[in-house]
């Protein structure tokens, strides 16, 4: 399996200036591979083939005095930038035919000099590498010094220096994992568990665990609105107006860090101790269309599935989801009567049927549990059949270096 590991880099006065220099070269000449495909699509004429536009792109626009400046850059993030866009269009192409996954995605549009995260990538033959004094050498950029917060588990194939909204900068290697080192690390355990996602509390396992919510985004708020209501009084187009806008993106970056420091452990803690977990399969889209918005996106919902999911495919665990449809809330986890609808203000029932009294959320869990084929009956027998290994899809992210992952 492939991860990203991702470090934090401390760049000098010059290396941000070639930095600088080479996300403006790459985002240049994905601009004009875009630019050189909707002029052929405009003519009737058959989209260029990649040779044809390196050629052009790269090789013979060096040669101009207008597009002389993009041999001060390498030529391998010139090369990435057009096989991004290249993937840019296999991808929309594929949305359209509806041989694609997930929602539907529209043409590469233009990249602007004031988008707010950068990034160019190395490859192998880019001769990038990690000096003796831990410093990460990117050619005709120099030894930038890397904040190492762990160590690599193997030799890294590529690396992606990426500069966010805040202004910070990040070295992500894209490295190889070991199953038997991930076996040694997590062995195997004969405990499974149900988790009934919310937002009153993040989590309440079927063990009746509770897992309080973080809130991250609300306990921001005040410094968020402060810093907002700065920068909307400062002139657009001032310096003033950049720093106040750093401010903000600083804000936000601090909270999104901290909630994903908050998932990993969570996630890492439930694959430790568990070998197959059952989940909700919520619609966090939808929800995001109600007045519960703020609330749903702050939880991180689908970024702790997805975390889960690609854990559990690593370390040989299994993740089960079940139907959002799932009737959790309405069915009694001891008889398995379903006792009807029940507005969220509800958080206790009692069972008509066997007079069981319930915690919403708990009965929710063991539900799920249940539903999910991890429950055991008397006799010992899984109630349903077993579990399906879960299917990893994208290549997963070990982020910002906080004793955590990888925005």
């Amino acid at each position: 399996m492939q991860l990203r590991y991702s470090f934090r880099l401390y760049p000098d006065a010059g290396q941000r200036t070639a930095l600088a220099r080479a996300f403006g070269c790459a985002r240049v000449v994905f601009n004009d591979a875009v630019r050189a495909r909707e002029d052929a699509r405009r003519a009737g004429q058959p989209f260029p083939t990649a040779g044809e536009v390196s050629r052009k792109l790269i090789t013979e626009a060096k040669r101009t005095a207008e597009r002389c400046w993009l041999g001060e850059v390498s030529a391998v993030v010139l090369q990435q930038s057009l096989r991004d866009a290249e993937a840019a269009y296999r991808n929309f192409f594929a949305s359209l035919k509806g041989t694609r996954k997930g929602p539907r995605l529209g043409a590469p549009r233009f990249k602007s000099r004031k988008d707010t995260r950068q990034s160019i990538r190395f490859t192998a033959n880019a001769r990038w590498n990690i000096t003796g004094s831990g410093r990460l050498n990117l050619p005709k950029i120099g030894a930038v010094r890397v904040k190492w917060s762990r160590t690599l588990p193997a030799v890294p194939t590529s690396v992606t220096v990426i500069k966010d909204s805040a202004g910070r900068y990040f070295a992500s290697f894209v490295v190889g994992t070991d199953p038997a080192e991930d076996a040694v690390r997590m062995p195997d355990t004969d405990q499974t568990v149900g988790i009934d996602l919310g937002l009153m509390h993040f989590a309440v396992l079927s063990d009746g665990t509770k897992i309080d919510s973080p809130r991250f985004l609300r306990r921001a708020e005040k410094k968020l609105k402060k810093a907002q209501r700065e920068l909307s009084r400062k002139q657009k187009g001032s310096k003033n107006r950049a720093k106040a806008r750093l401010k903000v993106a600083r804000a936000h970056a601090k909270a999104a860090d901290a909630r994903r420091d908050f998932l990993h452990q969570f996630s890492t803690r439930l694959i430790r101790e568990n070998q197959a977990i059952g989940v909700e399969d919520l619609s966090v889209a939808g929800l995001a269309r109600t007045r519960l918005a703020k609330s749903v996106h702050d939880a991180g919902w689908a970024q702790f599935v997805n975390m889960l999911a690609y854990k559990a495919a690593r370390y040989g665990r299994t993740l089960v989801k079940i139907g959002r449809f799932e009737p959790t809330s309405q069915t009694c986890s001891t008889c398995r009567v379903k006792d009807g609808p029940k507005p969220l203000n509800i958080r206790e029932w009692t069972c008509t049927a066997c007079g069981t009294h319930h915690d919403r959320d708990h009965n929710a869990a063991l539900n799920i549990k249940t539903a999910a084929g991890l429950a055991a009956s008397a006799c010992g027998a899984p109630v349903r059949p077993g579990a399906i290994p879960a299917q990893r899809e994208e290549t997963g992210s070990h982020g910002f270096p906080t004793g955590n992952r990888a925005a």
